[in-house]
């Protein structure tokens, strides 16, 4: 199972386990994850699973949707490292993820 670390925006770090498949959102909200609300559970209609992914990790994260970038235009402090959390799906290939939240996620 891969894990993704989760780092707040005040430095504390959040480190969890989630079965393939499943997507950075639902790693978040099942081990309670503060800062990912996922208000909309994951259909990308919001943007409160807003992240930043680790350079690192860029290209194994996939592109962004036409959808997703549309909800990033509606978030706060977006960058070019921004993605939306729900849109990211776990596999062997993303052990090892760190995502950053923004400061207006808390």
């Amino acid at each position: 199972m891969p894990k993704v670390t989760f780092i707040e925006h005040n430095g504390k770090e959040h480190t969890v386990e989630a079965a393939n498949g499943l997507t950075v959102m639902e790693a978040a909200v099942k081990n309670l994850v503060p800062g990912i609300d996922a208000d909309c559970g994951g259909a990308c209609a919001c943007a409160t699973c807003h992240v930043y992914v680790d350079p690192a990790f860029a290209g194994k994260v996939g592109e962004k949707s036409d959808m997703e970038q549309t909800m990033l235009d509606f978030a706060n402090e977006v960058t070019d490292q921004s993605r939306l959390s729900c849109q990211i799906k776990l596999s062997d290939d993303l052990d090892g993820l760190v995502v950053r939240l923004p400061t207006s996620q808390h």
